[in-house]
C-alpha cells in the first residue's frame, strides 16, 4: 500500500510539473527520493538501493556522450543555415491541393535528419502551422500531420536520442535497429499518406503566401551548399560509419559553413555550440530557429540519468512484477507485442515522458522476452513500434504536449496524428509471417 501511495504522489508531481511547465528534473528527483525512502522503511539498506539505481544508470550511461554530441550538431546545423535552408526549400515545394501530405512528408523528412520531434515541430512544423492559420485551415488536421511527421524520424534516425536510448538499454546495434524500424514502417507510412491525401483533397489550402519565405534569406544565406552537413549525415549513415564519427564529420562541415558562408565569428559559433542558437528577440525568426547546444542536451541527459535510476530501482525491487505476470499470459509473438503495447500505454501515462515510458517498458517486458527466447533486437524494434509513438498520444505526456505547445496548438491534434496509431496497430496485426516478424526475413538476428 505504501509503494502505491508513493507512486500516486510521484505521478501527481510529474503531472503537475507538466501542466505548469516546470522543469521535469525536480519531480523526477522527488519521485526517486520518495520511493527510495519507502523501500528504506521496508528495511532495504541504502547501499542496496544505491546499487539498484547504479545498475539502471549503467544501462543508459554509454548513450550520454552521443546525446551531447547530437545537441552540438543541431546547434551547428542551425548557425550554418542548414535547418533554415531545409525549411525554406521545403516551404517552396508545397502544393495547396496536397497541404496535409506535404506537412507530413516535410516534417517527417526533417525529423529523419535532425532526429528530434521537438526540433522538427519547432522549425518546419511551426512554419507550416503559420501557413495553415493564415489560410484558415482546420487546425486539428494540420497539427496532427505535423506532430505525426515529427515522430517518423524520431524513431528511425541516427540522430534520434530515443533510438540511441533503446539501443543502449537493449544492448543492440543502432544501425541494425534502424534497418528493422524502416522495414516495419512502410505499411503505416503508406496508409498515413493515403489518409492525409484524402483529407488534403477535402481540405485544400486556399493560399500559400508565407512571410517566412521572405524572412529566412534576410537572416541566413540560403544556398544549396548549406545542405552539406545533412547530406554528409545521410551518406555516412548509409555507409554505416560509426555514429560518433558521422556526427563529428557533419559538425565539422557545419562549423566551416558558419564561419564562411554565414560569416559568423569563431566566438559566436563557439557560443552557439555551447548554449544553442539564440537570435535577437526582435527578429522575426527568433521563435522558430533556436535551441540545440551542449547545455540544452545536458538537461535532457540529466532527465535520462534520473529516469534510468528510477527505472532500475523499480525494476530490481519488483514494483511492476504484477504487471509483468499479467503480460506473460499473452502467448505467442503477436500476443507478446500486444502486451508491450499495453505496457507502453501504462508507462506513458504514468511517467509523463517518453524516456520513462521507454525505460519502464523495457524493464517490464524483458522477463517475458527472455522466457520466450525472443532476441534483444526484437525487443528493441517492438519498443520503437510501441512506447516511442504511443507516448505522444497521452495528452499530459511531454512527448506530445511540448510539440503541440511549440506549434501553438493543444491536444486536439491527437485524433489526427494517424501515423502514431497505425504504426503499433499495423505491427500488431501483421506481426507474424510464417511465425516470424515481418523484418526477420530480411534482417535475421545476430
Amino acid at each position: 500500500m505504501d509503494i502505491a501511495i508513493a507512486l500516486a504522489v510521484s505521478f501527481a508531481g510529474l503531472l503537475l510539473s507538466v501542466q505548469q511547465g516546470w522543469p521535469l528534473l525536480l519531480p523526477l528527483v522527488g519521485a526517486l527520493s520518495l520511493i527510495s525512502w519507502v523501500y528504506r522503511r521496508r528495511g532495504i539498506p541504502y547501499r542496496q538501493l544505491a546499487k539498484h539505481m547504479q545498475q539502471g544508470v549503467r544501462q543508459s550511461w554509454g548513450v550520454l556522450s552521443i546525446l551531447l554530441l547530437i545537441g552540438v550538431v543541431v546547434a551547428g546545423w542551425l548557425i550554418a543555415g542548414t535547418v533554415p535552408a531545409l525549411v525554406y526549400y521545403g516551404l517552396k515545394i508545397i502544393h495547396p491541393q496536397w497541404f496535409l501530405v506535404s506537412a507530413f512528408v516535410l516534417t517527417g523528412t526533417l525529423s529523419a535528419l535532425l532526429g528530434t520531434s521537438f526540433g522538427s515541430a519547432g522549425t518546419m512544423g511551426l512554419a507550416l502551422m503559420i501557413m495553415a492559420r493564415g489560410a484558415d485551415f482546420p487546425e486539428g488536421w494540420a497539427a496532427g500531420a505535423v506532430i505525426a511527421g515529427a515522430y517518423v524520424g524520431d524513431r528511425c534516425s541516427p540522430m534520434s536520442s530515443s533510438a540511441h536510448l533503446v539501443a543502449a538499454i537493449t544492448a543492440t546495434n543502432i544501425y541494425r535497429n534502424l534497418q528493422r524500424m524502416i522495414a516495419t514502417n512502410w505499411g503505416p507510412l503508406g496508409l498515413s499518406l493515403l489518409i492525409y491525401g484524402i483529407a488534403s483533397l477535402q481540405h485544400p489550402l486556399t493560399g500559400t503566401d508565407n512571410p517566412l519565405l521572405a524572412s529566412i534569406p534576410t537572416q541566413f544565406s540560403v544556398h544549396p551548399l548549406t545542405l552539406l552537413p545533412a547530406g554528409l549525415l545521410v551518406l555516412l549513415t548509409l555507409c554505416r560509419w560509426p555514429v560518433r564519427r558521422t556526427l563529428a564529420v557533419s559538425l565539422a562541415s557545419a562549423i566551416a559553413l558558419a564561419l564562411t558562408l554565414q560569416s559568423q565569428s569563431l566566438g559566436t559559433v563557439t557560443q552557439t555550440l555551447l548554449w544553442g542558437l539564440q537570435l535577437p528577440p526582435d527578429e522575426a525568426l527568433s521563435t522558430i530557429f533556436r535551441g540545440g547546444g551542449l547545455w540544452t542536451m545536458s538537461k535532457v541527459c540529466s532527465i535520462v540519468l534520473v529516469s534510468s535510476a528510477l527505472a532500475g530501482l523499480l525494476s530490481a525491487l519488483g514494483t511492476f512484477n504484477r504487471i509483468g505476470r499479467w503480460l506473460a499470459r499473452w502467448s505467442g509473438q503477436r500476443g507478446r507485442f500486444g502486451g508491450i503495447i499495453a505496457a507502453s500505454l501504462l508507462t506513458s501515462a504514468f511517467g509523463c515522458t517518453q524516456t520513462i515510458a521507454i525505460l519502464l517498458t523495457q524493464k517490464i517486458a524483458q522477463p517475458q522476452y527472455t522466457a520466450q527466447q525472443a532476441s534483444q533486437e526484437q525487443l528493441a524494434v517492438d519498443i520503437e513500434n510501441s512506447a516511442v509513438v504511443i507516448a505522444p498520444l497521452i495528452p499530459w505526456n511531454i512527448a506530445g504536449l511540448v510539440p503541440a505547445t511549440i506549434i501553438l496548438s493543444d491536444s486536439s491534434f491527437v485524433p489526427y496524428a494517424v501515423y502514431l496509431y497505425l504504426l503499433p496497430l499495423w505491427n500488431w496485426l501483421f506481426y507474424r509471417v510464417d511465425c516470424k516478424p515481418l523484418w526477420r526475413r530480411r534482417f535475421p538476428a545476430n
